[in-house]
């Protein structure tokens, strides 16, 4: 048996006030507070971001979690989901998968969720949807870790959504006030849903965001042919019982999984997110292939330098003034086998550590906040 919920919010639910929340965290906001020390939250990532290309649809797209357009048909799925601590943990048991699409007003996405025990509670928005099972969306268009967004829906298709200035690790606040206006959201659901006496199969969430909600103190960001956004999805699994009928949670953590793994059990450090690609291909063609930024392996100079900042900081209760303080050489090979020169300028509390060469268009600026920009403006 199937079932659907969907809605269009077009004058969100005004608030007329913002929630901080200052630590460091989980998936979203106040989760599991204990799990995180400031060390796991600012250690080096290993990893490789997982990347997708998504391509222009010309189709009239119809949000009600069917997927039943040829477009959606054409496109295709991202890799399953892994544990947001990669492959330090087993593989979740029940698949997650999302696709993606665009056209001038809309960032389309899909995610197809197997579960046997589809359930929520939750119905108001922007109340804290992680603590029902989720899916979650979490977007940086230019990749600069900051002035980031987060969208969250259950079963139910409630949703909350928020605007971060800043990850939690650097004081940042979640600002519940902000609304995605004209976000388009439905859910499908392939069984029945609060129902412990059944089998359910899968639900489905589909949504389409408006580029022009995504904005707070910028400009809108759209996206143009080869344009890349850094962006990742969790799904929030609670392990539950059965009593009396209902489902009840079980007294454990939440499990995390999620497309790109983070490595560590924190959602909110951008620069581990993976890549979306825009493609102005049609859907039908399908067939763009993605080109890592330029940019991407001498940024991955600039957080070593701001990962061995944290070190030094942890050991002499200031930054480093320089790289020679650090240790580390001017000149250093990227990735791509290019060499690359390094400066940094540092006092107690604040640095600026800067990157120049290969086919740079100009110096990448990263600072102690880990936000990385091209203008030192």
């Amino acid at each position: 048996m199937g079932r659907s919920f969907n809605h269009e919010r077009r004058k969100p639910v005004a608030h007329f006030f913002a929630i901080a929340i200052i630590g460091v965290l989980t998936c979203v906001s106040v989760k599991n507070v204990s799990a995180q020390t400031f060390s796991e939250a600012f250690k080096p990532f290993t990893g490789t971001p997982r990347h997708y290309v998504c391509y222009r649809t010309a189709d009239s797209v119809s949000i009600d979690g069917q997927l039943s357009e040829k477009a959606w048909n054409q496109v295709p799925w991202t890799d399953d989901f892994t544990d947001i601590e990669g492959d330090a943990k087993p593989a979740p048991p029940l698949r997650t998968r999302v696709k993606m699409m665009w056209d001038q007003q809309y960032l389309y996405i899909a995610a197809v969720m197997q579960e046997p025990h589809i359930w929520a509670t939750l119905k108001d928005h922007d109340a804290i949807i992680f603590q029902d099972n989720d899916f979650e969306v979490f977007i940086d268009p230019d990749g600069d870790t900051h002035q980031y967004f987060e969208l969250e829906i259950n079963a139910y298709n409630t949703v909350m959504d928020l605007f971060m200035n800043k990850p939690y690790r650097h004081g940042g606040n979640a600002l519940l006030n902000w609304d995605t206006k004209g976000l388009k959201t439905a859910v499908h659901i392939n069984g029945t849903l609060n129902q412990p006496n059944d089998k359910d199969q899968e639900w489905t969430v589909e949504m389409a965001i408006p580029f022009n909600a995504l904005r707070f103190f910028n400009d809108v960001q759209r996206p143009s042919d080869g344009s890349t956004w850094r962006i990742n999805f969790s799904r929030v699994e609670w392990d539950t019982d059965i009593k009396d009928g209902q489902y009840v949670k079980l007294k454990k953590p939440e499990n995390n999984w999620v497309w790109s793994p983070q490595e560590i059990i924190n959602m909110h450090a951008p620069e581990r997110w993976g890549y979306l690609q825009f493609s102005t291909q049609p859907t039908s063609q399908a067939t763009a292939s993605f080109r890592m930024p330029v940019a991407e392996p001498a940024k991955r100079l600039l957080w070593h330098v701001f990962h061995e900042q944290v070190r030094y900081l942890e050991r002499h209760g200031k930054f480093a003034a320089n790289l020679q303080e650090l240790k580390m050489p001017v000149k250093q090979t990227a990735a791509d086998g290019v060499t690359y020169t390094l400066q940094l300028e540092g006092i107690s509390s604040q640095f600026t550590a800067s990157i120049r060469g290969g086919k740079l268009d100009g110096p990448i600026y990263i600072n102690q906040e880990g936000r990385v920009y091209t203008n030192r403006k």
